[in-house]
């Protein structure tokens, strides 16, 4: 149920579309001295850095099992995930603050700001397209949940940074977008610094949301609510088993690892409740390809 989106085409969209705007915003930015400008083009520079850090996460974490990590490394893109979050925090969102900060007391007219408004538009074009993408992706796993939900429940950690950093780059351009023309309606460029503030507010506020997100999984969460309702119910769906005392599970990466107590109808043998049991665990692996290790614990007795 959760393995459906491909993670990685979300991250690449992200990285093709950030790459290209962070150099359009700071060509912009060093000709037009917009500060909300240049915060958009930190941001997006920042953006693509995170994206390559995923892209390294999501290859680490598919290394194989050994004697040191037996579970594998697949919790391994957790932590790349949370050091983007804190990048997202500190050098998006304290940087565009401070920028906004520094501006605010000594402001700048704007240099051919049309220029400005240029290039915003299309970053809005670009990051709209990427955002659209990830969506689509996250569509695939959503199950009919909010946005919200899903972003509380997801352990796609990949695809939940990538969306939190687009719906991000989304806003913010919109809020540089209107920092600059207020800036030129008015011919205040206090209106330019405090978009860029705006900006930087923003930026801490998704990084402090996903941040909180991916320290849960780093700390050891189990599969989401509605898969392991699933999986429940496939055991109670089994004639082989009585009733379902207990199952625990824990999200690595993309990997699952599941413990099982159920009371067996009885099987005559232990030869015969063995083989049951290895039948069982055989059609849960079928049904759930994420179950990479299962551990399956009879009881018998009333």
């Amino acid at each position: 149920m959760s393995g459906d989106a491909d993670s990685t085409k979300s991250i690449l969209y992200a990285l093709m579309a950030n790459g290209t705007i962070a150099l359009a915003k700071g060509a912009a930015a060093a000709y037009t001295l917009s500060g909300a400008m240049l915060a958009e083009a930190i941001h997006s520079l920042a953006d693509t850095g995170n994206q390559l850090l995923l892209l390294l996460g999501l290859r680490r974490a598919k290394r194989p099992p050994t004697t040191d990590y037996p579970l594998g490394y697949g919790k391994e893109i957790y932590f790349w995930s949370f050091i983007v979050a804190l990048l997202l925090f500190s050098v998006g969102g304290v940087f565009s603050v401070y920028e906004g900060w520094h501006k605010l007391h000594d402001p700048q007219p704007l240099n051919a700001p049309w220029i400005a408004v240029a290039v915003l538009a299309f970053a809005v074009l670009a990051e709209g397209l990427s955002l659209a993408g990830c969506l689509r992706e996250v569509n695939k796993v959503r199950h009919g949940r909010s946005l919200w939900r899903w972003f509380r429940e997801t352990r796609h950690s990949e695809l939940l940074v990538v969306f939190g950093e687009d719906l991000a780059a989304l806003l913010g351009l919109c809020f540089a977008l209107l920092a600059v023309m207020m800036t030129i309606m008015t011919g205040n460029p206090v209106y330019d610094a405090m978009g860029s503030m705006a900006i930087g507010v923003l930026l801490i506020v998704v990084a402090i949301l996903v941040g909180a997100e991916v320290k849960a999984l780093l700390v050891g969460q189990g599969v989401e609510p509605l898969v392991k309702q699933a999986m429940e119910d496939f055991l109670r769906q089994q004639p082989q088993v009585d009733v379902v005392y207990n199952l625990v599970t824990l999200q690595m990466g993309d990997d699952v690892m599941v413990a099982v107590k159920a009371r067996m109808v009885p099987q005559g043998t232990d030869i015969a409740l063995i083989e049951t049991i290895n039948r069982v665990e055989a059609m849960m692996r079928k049904a759930f390809p994420q179950v990479t290790w299962l551990f399956f614990e009879p009881d018998i007795n009333d």
